[in-house]
């Protein structure tokens, strides 16, 4: 593969981005297992990236929470046990009740009909078996209800704990019987947002995430 050149602020700006989002993505579907070594110099060969550019994507994910770094010896996955993901959801309920709450109370007439869309799309993605989409699309739900919640500081602390706890949520909604139920909810979180009703978004959150948190317990 041919190394990406970046002979551009904006060019080295918008590889970083990339190599950081394909490796993120490929922690959280479990493709890099808890530990595993992440070597910059064969990531910069997967990617077709420099060394520089992995190096700065691996500082990132470090940030998050998802790569851990070793003093003279690189970087690997962060081991995130089921405990710590239940605590990191446990801080969600909260933040991100918060920010469903906000989007309802400002969501606009075009976004109503993004959210609508949306929902149908996810309850298509159960109905096909489209477990691989349909977790694409829980991804995009939180992404939304974050963006349009216009609420810089619970969003920023938002994506951090999220790509922590993520990875144990997909593994969770890559079963069937429970992405029959956590599909349900995320429909009473639209439902609610396109309702414009902020107590109602909190509640559907809070239930969902509880929920989440009874289908790990079980799991562990």
């Amino acid at each position: 593969m041919s190394t990406i050149v970046e002979d551009t602020g904006a060019a080295a700006d918008a590889s970083e981005e990339r190599v950081t989002d394909v490796i993120r993505s490929a922690i959280v579907r479990g493709e890099y297992a808890p530990n595993q070594r992440l070597i910059e110099a064969d990531l910069s060969d997967t990617f077709a990236a420099s060394r520089a550019t992995v190096r700065t994507a691996l500082l990132e994910l470090a940030n998050e929470g998802l790569v851990e770094r070793l003093p003279n010896r690189g970087s690997r996955v962060r081991a995130i046990s089921v405990e710590e993901a239940i605590e990191i959801l446990e801080v969600r309920i909260g933040v991100e009740g918060l920010c469903a709450a906000k989007t309802a109370a400002s969501v606009s007439d075009e976004q109503v009909e993004e959210f609508l869309r949306l929902r149908q799309d996810m309850i298509e993605a159960v109905a096909d078996g489209d477990l691989v989409e349909y977790s694409r699309l829980n991804q995009l739900l939180d992404q939304r209800v974050r963006v349009l919640s216009r609420h810089t500081t619970a969003s920023d602390v938002l994506g951090r704990l999220h790509a922590q706890s993520v990875r144990h949520q997909f593994k969770l909604s890559s079963r069937p019987q429970r992405a029959k139920v956590s599909v349900l909810e995320h429909a009473a979180i639209i439902d609610a947002i396109v309702a414009r009703d902020p107590d109602a978004a909190e509640h559907a959150v809070r239930v969902h995430l509880q929920s989440v948190i009874g289908a790990l317990r079980d799991v562990a």
